[in-house]
């Protein structure tokens, strides 16, 4: 919070940015402390990246739930929402895997989830990168989930992706990767049986 407040702080200045804490965001994993004394400290709309409907999958592909799980992240932020004035709803972030977290039973579980949570939903298709186990949600597997979800009467946007073609959408910038630690040669090698596979270096 050393960096995040006054960065925040100088948005919503006067004699910095000016923005309308209506305009300025803060996304967060869940670090639960943090987010509890934040709202103490200031007001800006709040995003929570959730990314799975349960505590078995959040464990797997976002670690820090292990320490805070999904009850206590949620219930600190309606904390955070019943205090702001910013907004009244926290939106969720949740990035489409394909066959991770994007099926229809997982549609069902995350709207269950969420029901004491006054939210609405971002749905954010998956941008690969070299290297990743996580493959992007076919936009017809995206289409169902949103609309189970909109059948719960949640409000869900599907985030239009931008900057694809230079690796950089969804927040995921990876530019060209160099396997320096042959890591990843070695587990597609496996894959594929041991065939040799092509990959920068120094």
């Amino acid at each position: 919070l050393n960096n995040v407040v006054p960065a925040m702080d100088l948005m919503m200045d006067d004699y910095g940015f000016g923005l309308s804490k209506r305009r300025v965001t803060l996304s967060t994993s869940g670090v639960v402390p943090a987010l509890d004394k934040l709202r103490e400290q200031i007001d800006v709309m709040l995003a929570i990246s959730l990314h799975a409907p349960n505590d078995e999958l959040r464990n797997e592909i976002v670690p820090i739930n292990k320490k805070y799980n999904i009850e206590q992240f949620l219930a600190s932020s309606r904390k955070y929402v019943e205090q702001s004035k910013a907004q009244h709803k926290v939106t969720v972030e949740y990035v489409m895997l394909d066959h991770v977290n994007d099926s229809m039973d997982q549609a069902h579980e995350l709207a269950r989830t969420l029901k004491d949570t006054p939210s609405k939903i971002n749905l954010i298709p998956f941008n690969p990168f070299p290297g990743s186990d996580y493959g992007r949600s076919s936009n017809s597997r995206i289409d169902r989930f949103a609309k189970v979800l909109m059948d719960y009467g949640f409000t869900v946007m599907v985030r239009k992706t931008r900057g694809d073609d230079i690796d950089a959408a969804c927040g995921q910038l990876v530019g060209d990767v160099i396997d320096r630690t042959k890591r990843i040669l070695k587990r597609q090698q496996a894959q594929r049986g041991g065939d040799a596979i092509q990959v920068k270096s120094d």
